[in-house]
């Protein structure tokens, strides 16, 4: 059976980041939210890479300018990759048939 995922809010995130930086004992304090250590941790570091534009909701991450110019050129290169991919094994195929096509058939006479 597969559990259902808890969506935490936003104001939620921020209370429990907050109230962790002036606790020592973590776990305890996941326990008193009934979230795990592990979310408690993940959410404090994600509060302390991204200040501001931490917990976006519905997962969908907020990119700065160079991070989406990063994304859109690596998306470009991985579909060039795929493309010249392509082209190498078109060519090695019709290399192979031209290959044995160009050479002369030998016949055998019969006796």
């Amino acid at each position: 059976m597969s559990r259902e995922r808890k969506a935490y809010p936003k104001e939620f995130k921020v209370m429990s980041v907050e109230l962790s930086n002036t606790r020592t004992d973590l776990s305890a304090l996941a326990k008193e939210l009934d979230i795990s250590p592990a979310l408690l941790y993940r959410w404090r570091m994600e509060s302390s890479i991204k200040q501001g534009s931490s917990f976006p909701g519905n997962g969908k991450v907020i990119l700065s300018a160079a991070e989406q110019e990063l994304a859109l050129v690596k998306k470009e290169l991985r579909e060039t990759q795929m493309e010249r991919d392509i082209l190498k094994s078109f060519y090695s195929v019709s290399t192979c048939g031209i290959a044995n096509t160009t050479k002369p058939a030998k016949i055998r006479k019969l006796n």
